[in-house]
C-alpha cells in the first residue's frame, strides 16, 4: 500500500525508515538530533510510504522571519529523496502536490541543486536572490575568542541559554529555530563555535587563513556587528557573513552565487528578498 504520511517523528519504525534513507541519500542521520531533543514539530518530513518504509521525502520546516522587526512565516522544503529503485515514478510530485493542498498561499522557499532546477518551477517557484556580505577587517592585539566544543548536553544548554536571551539582531534573522540551529552545532559545527567570556557572546564561524566566515551571533549584551568583528583578532583580515546585518558597518552587499544550488522562492518573499537585498541566514537552512 502507499500513502503520504507526515507527522510521524515519534514513530521508531517510520522515523527509522526515513533516516536509513537519509543515510543513503545525504550521509545524515537524524536519530541523534532526534534523541537529543531537538527534532520538534517544526521539522515535518512528509513521507510517500510504501509497506511501512519511507522510499520518498520531502520535508517541510516551517521557518518564521523577523526582517526589520516585523515576523515573517514562512515555509522551507528540504530533505528531497528518493530510493533509488523508486524513482521516476512520479513520488516527488505528488508529495508536492500533498503539500500544495496544506499551505495553500503560504510563503514557501527551497534550495536545489542543478538536476531538478526545472522542476521546482512547475509548481510556481520562481528563482529568487540574495546577498552576500563582506568587508576587509584592522584589528589589532590577538583575538578575545575561546573556542567551545559543542559535544555535551552542558555545552548545548549554555548556548541555547544565550539563544534565549538573544539581544544581537540582523535584518532577517531566524527565529523560534533552536531546533535547525542545533542541528549544525550539535552534528556538523560543533569545533566552529566561540565564545567571548567578559560579553557572554557566541560566535558560529569558520575560519580560512586569514578570512572568517561568520554564521550567526548570539549575545545577551552586545547589539553590534562592530563590537564582534572586534573579537576577531589581527589574524582575520576579511570577513563574510551568513546573514544580513542590521546596519551596513563597511559591508559590500554581492549578488550570492554558489555552485550547483538554486534559491527558489514562492509569495510574497521573491521580491522582499531581492529588493531589500537579504539571504536566508545560513543556519536556516534545512
Amino acid at each position: 500500500m502507499e500513502e503520504i504520511i507526515h507527522g510521524y517523528r515519534d514513530d521508531a519504525g517510520l522515523r527509522g525508515s526515513f533516516n536509513r534513507l537519509a543515510k543513503a541519500t545525504f550521509g545524515i542521520d537524524f536519530e541523534d538530533w532526534y534523541q537529543n531533543g531537538f527534532w520538534d514539530g517544526r521539522f515535518d518530513p512528509y513521507s510517500l510510504v510504501v509497506d511501512g518504509e519511507v522510499v520518498a521525502n520531502v520535508a517541510v520546516d516551517y521557518t518564521d522571519f523577523r526582517v526589520d522587526g516585523q515576523v515573517m512565516p514562512l515555509l522551507q522544503l528540504g530533505t528531497v529523496m528518493t530510493r533509488p529503485d523508486c524513482r521516476k515514478r512520479g513520488y516527488i510530485r505528488r508529495i508536492m502536490e500533498e503539500i500544495d493542498r496544506d499551505f495553500a498561499g503560504r510563503g514557501i522557499y527551497l534550495f536545489a541543486n542543478d538536476s531538478v532546477a526545472k522542476f521546482y518551477p512547475k509548481f510556481g517557484f520562481l528563482p529568487g536572490q540574495e546577498y552576500l556580505y563582506s568587508r576587509e577587517v584592522e584589528n589589532h592585539g590577538p583575538g578575545e575568542l575561546e573556542q567551545v566544543p559543542m559535544d555535551t548536553p552542558q555545552a548545548w544548554e549554555r548556548l541555547l541559554d544565550t539563544m534565549a536571551r538573544n539581544v544581537f539582531f540582523g535584518r532577517c534573522d531566524l527565529v523560534n529555530g533552536r531546533g535547525l540551529v542545533m542541528f549544525y552545532v550539535s552534528k556538523f559545527m560543533q569545533r566552529d563555535v566561540y565564545w567571548h567570556r567578559e560579553s557572554g557572546t557566541y560566535v558560529i564561524a569558520e575560519h580560512k587563513g586569514d578570512s572568517a566566515q561568520i554564521h550567526q551571533v548570539f549575545s545577551s549584551t552586545v547589539t553590534d556587528l562592530t563590537t564582534v568583528l572586534g573579537f576577531l583578532g589581527e589574524k582575520t583580515k576579511r570577513v563574510a557573513l551568513g546573514f544580513v546585518p542590521r546596519e551596513g558597518d563597511g559591508f559590500t552587499a554581492e549578488p550570492l552565487v554558489e555552485e550547483d544550488t538554486h534559491f527558489f522562492v514562492r509569495g510574497q518573499a521573491a521580491e522582499l528578498f531581492h529588493r531589500e537585498k537579504l539571504r536566508v541566514p545560513l543556519l536556516a537552512r534545512a
